[in-house]
């Protein structure tokens, strides 16, 4: 299916990328508006992907990824997870540990 290999292009390509609803400057969810802080506290590069903007996204990112929900913190090529896990990686200090192996 090209949707995803589109996806697995975006995942490649961007060592940090953030599936999320809005933009780090406009999040439209609550989730994305506390994941996109919590990145920001780490000073680092990262893209973004606004699945609000782009449906086919939306509908087969969480098949591909066999994780329903948004946002989704991938990190060379491994899906970190959701809020609630950067959130739990971000307060037990991991989170440093994980971004240090970005490419």
């Amino acid at each position: 299916m090209m949707i995803f290999k589109k996806i697995k292009k975006q995942i490649n390509d961007n060592p940090i990328i953030l599936y999320m609803k809005g933009s780090p400057k406009h999040p439209k969810c609550g989730f994305s508006d506390k994941a996109v802080k919590i990145i920001i506290l780490y000073k680092i590069k990262f893209t973004y992907i606004d699945v609000l903007k782009n449906p086919d996204i939306r509908k087969f990112l969480p098949k591909y990824a066999n994780w329903p929900t948004f946002p989704q913190l991938w990190i060379n090529n491994k899906l970190i997870g959701g809020f609630d896990i950067l959130y739990t990686l971000h307060k037990c200090k991991k989170l440093k540990n994980i971004l240090k192996l970005k490419k």
